[in-house]
């Protein structure tokens, strides 16, 4: 799957089939259900790019020092653009990781 095909399954009522589990956070935080993909997130950390979707979560929530403890666990630098664009950098990173 591409960004593109990503972005326009938001309008569907469930995720595409096949998604890792932080790409399906990805996938609702995307349509605006914070609590959908915060549980998600909450069950994948430990692995780098996990922490980088649950450090998004917090920086969207605007909770900048939760967003901060799991940027570091992410080995990321704390984004500073806009949430639109991080989410999207993340969404292609880990389309790319999956290949």
């Amino acid at each position: 799957m591409d960004f593109r095909s990503f972005k326009a399954s938001l309008g569907q009522p469930t995720p595409p089939a096949g998604l890792s589990r932080p790409l399906v956070a990805l996938w609702h935080v995307g349509r605006g259900d914070w609590d959908a993909a915060h549980k998600l997130a909450q069950q994948d950390e430990g692995e780098p790019l996990h922490d980088w979707v649950h450090a998004h979560l917090h920086r969207v929530e605007g909770d900048l020092g939760n967003a901060g403890y799991w940027y570091r666990r992410a080995g990321k630098s704390t984004a500073t653009g806009s949430t639109d664009a991080e989410w999207a950098a993340i969404v292609e990173a880990m389309l790319t990781a999956s290949g």
